[in-house]
């Protein structure tokens, strides 16, 4: 079996998000670093080259694969933001539909820019994403 290809690095979230081009993408970055530190509580983690993670768990699939992951993150990607909610949106269409102008994979929200969402609301997401993760497996602050 595959190792997991996205883990922790010792690159500075800040100095990640110092880099990012351009400059408008990197307020945003600065911006959800903030929220995503205050509503979790937890230091922000690189986690690959690109992607802001807060807290951690270990995960065990039937299939026998297992390995650990960010609780939830973040990726201020130049089209769009990337904000990781695991385990997934499937349940969440009430909070989704006070959130703004988003869209959505399994357990990846994608947002055009900050300005289109209600902040409130993603920490809302955020919160009960790592209380639904918390249930299935046990989550730790990074």
């Amino acid at each position: 079996m595959s190792d997991n290809k996205t883990r922790p690095t010792a690159l500075s979230p800040r100095d990640y998000i110092a880099s990012i081009e351009p400059e408008r993408r990197r307020r945003e970055g600065e911006i959800l670093l903030g929220l995503f530190e205050k509503t979790t509580g937890w230091k922000a983690r690189m986690w690959g080259p690109a992607i802001i993670g807060f807290g951690e768990y270990h995960y065990k699939y039937e299939s026998g694969r297992e390995g650990d992951f960010m609780a939830t993150g973040f990726s201020p990607r130049k089209a769009k933001l990337s904000i990781y909610i695991l385990p997934g949106y499937a349940d969440y269409a009430p909070i989704l539909a006070r959130l703004g102008k988003h869209s959505h994979g399994k357990s990846c929200l994608y947002v055009n820019k900050l300005d289109d969402i209600d902040l409130d609301v993603l920490a809302e997401l955020i919160t009960a994403g790592i209380a639904d993760l918390s249930r299935k497996y046990p989550v730790k602050p990074s």
